[in-house]
């Protein structure tokens, strides 16, 4: 992991912390080409997931909401996510 990146994720666990109370339901947003649903709703096991398909049907958006313990949980999904082609997380 680059130093840029490093830094990127303490911000970001340091926002977590100053706008969550642990454990809480955390709810993650994505878009993702359709045909990288499979690879996402793998990741997610075990989330609530409601997905909805854009208009011109390339894309799925993805919602998925479940109690997490911490904000290093929440980190571990993103970068578990990064991995997909053409995801965006919202």
């Amino acid at each position: 992991m680059s130093e840029d990146e490093q830094t990127r994720r303490w911000k970001l666990k340091l926002l977590l912390d100053e706008s969550y109370e642990w454990p809480c339901e955390y709810l993650f947003k994505f878009i993702v080409p359709i045909e990288e649903l499979p690879h996402i709703v793998i990741i997610l096991n075990g989330f609530h997931i409601v997905e909805k398909p854009s208009a011109g049907g390339k894309y799925i958006s993805v919602s998925a909401k479940k109690v997490l313990a911490s904000s290093e949980e929440v980190l571990k999904i993103y970068e578990s996510v990064k991995v997909i082609k053409g995801i965006i997380s919202l």
